[in-house]
C-alpha cells in the first residue's frame, strides 16, 4: 500500500503555471476526488502527480520522489488513465489490456505466461472475459472504460490516478465504473485519485474531496467538509442544494436562478 503526498506543487506547460502551491496527502488506501469547475486545473495536478508534465514542488509516492523514479519504474508505480485515451485500431481487448504489462516485461519485449495470467485476472474482475477477443472498435462506451481500466490494473501499481474515469457514460454505467474501482482498491489495497465532474457521485465514493479553481486549492477535506452550498455557488458560479441522502453523503441539486 502507498501514500501519495503533494507539497507546494505548482505545474503548467511552457512555462505558464496552470496549478499553483497545491499541497494534500493521499492516506494509503484512500481516494481522493479532485473537482473544480472547467479549467480549474484538474488534469493537469493529476499529470504532475503522474510525473507527466513539468513542476516545481514535491510528489512523494511512498518515501520516494516521483521526479527521480526512472520511467519503468514509474509505470510500474503509478497507473495513469487520461481522459481521452488513444485506442489504436486493430487492438483486441486482450492486445490493449496486455499494454499494461509493458513496465514488467524481460530484455526481449516479449509477453511471459505470468503476464497474460495478469491480464486475463484484470478482464474476469471487470467482467470482460468474453469479450477478451473483441476488436476495441466494437465496444459500447462503458466497455471502452473497462478496457482502460484493465489495461491500467494490469499495471499492478499501487497508485491509480483516473481522469474524469466516468466521462460520456450514463449515470448507470458511470455507478457500475466507480463501484467497481472501490472494490478493487479495497480488496487490494490501491490508492486512487480521480478528477470527477458529477459533485454527487464525488461525494459518494472518495475518502476526500479537493476543491480547485483558477488553479489553486479552495478546500480540501471530506466531502460533507467541502461540499457546501455555499462554496460550490462561490466556486462554480451556479445556484445549488446540497441534499443529505439516506446513507449521510451529500447530494448536489442544481436550482434554478
Amino acid at each position: 500500500m502507498t501514500a501519495l503526498r503533494l507539497t507546494a506543487v505548482t505545474a503548467g506547460y511552457r512555462g505558464r503555471p496552470v496549478v499553483r502551491d497545491v499541497s494534500v496527502h493521499v492516506p494509503a488506501g484512500s481516494w481522493l476526488a479532485i473537482i473544480g469547475p472547467n479549467g480549474a486545473g484538474k488534469s493537469t495536478l493529476l499529470k504532475a502527480a503522474a510525473g507527466l508534465v513539468p513542476a516545481t514542488g514535491e510528489v512523494l509516492l511512498g518515501e520516494k520522489s516521483v521526479a527521480a523514479l526512472g520511467h519503468r519504474e514509474r509505470a510500474r508505480t503509478i497507473g495513469y488513465a487520461p481522459q481521452t485515451p488513444s485506442l489504436p485500431d486493430g487492438l483486441t481487448v486482450t492486445d490493449y489490456a496486455l499494454l499494461g504489462r509493458t513496465p514488467h516485461l524481460g530484455p526481449l519485449g516479449r509477453e511471459s505466461r505470468s503476464d497474460l495470467e495478469v491480464v486475463s485476472g484484470a478482464l474476469a474482475r471487470l467482467d470482460l472475459s468474453t469479450l477478451a477477443n473483441r476488436p476495441l472498435r466494437t465496444l459500447s462506451g462503458g466497455e471502452r472504460q473497462r478496457a482502460v481500466l484493465a489495461r491500467v490494473l494490469a499495471q499492478q501499481a499501487g497508485v491509480l490516478l483516473l481522469d474524469e474515469p466516468t466521462t460520456g457514460l450514463d449515470i448507470g454505467h458511470a455507478q457500475s465504473l466507480l463501484e467497481l474501482v472501490d472494490r478493487l482498491r479495497k480488496a487490494d489495497g490501491t490508492t486512487v485519485i480521480s478528477t470527477l465532474h458529477d459533485l454527487t457521485l464525488a461525494a459518494q465514493y472518495p475518502d476526500q474531496v479537493l476543491l480547485l479553481d483558477n488553479g489553486e486549492v479552495a478546500a480540501v477535506g471530506t466531502p460533507a467538509e467541502v461540499l457546501t452550498a455555499d462554496r460550490l455557488s462561490r466556486h462554480y458560479a451556479a445556484s445549488v442544494t446540497v441534499l443529505t441522502a439516506e446513507d449521510g453523503s451529500p447530494v448536489v441539486a442544481p436550482r434554478r436562478h
